[in-house]
């Protein structure tokens, strides 16, 4: 599936614990990572500055679902499921 552009769901529900510009201990689950533009876009998007977790996410049904909400629920379920 293509991601929704403007979601951001991604780069809010789940941890990561690698450095991040602006965030050089990671985030925690929850926290808008400070990369994401208020239109909820990757600001580092494409550069080697990304974390290689998110340039490895690929957007999915099961991990997305259909709509934004959808994807923030899921991804934060997933989250809490695997901590």
């Amino acid at each position: 599936m293509e991601c929704r552009l403007g979601c951001g769901a991604c780069c809010i529900a789940p941890s990561i614990t690698s450095p991040i510009p602006g965030m050089p201990d990671g985030k925690a689950a929850g926290v808008r990572c400070v990369q994401l533009s208020d239109d909820n876009l990757c600001l580092i998007f494409g550069s080697k500055l990304r974390p290689k977790v998110c340039s490895e996410f690929e957007a999915t049904v099961d991990v997305c679902g259909n709509s934004n909400d959808e994807a923030l629920w899921l991804i934060t379920e997933l989250e809490n499921s695997t901590c």
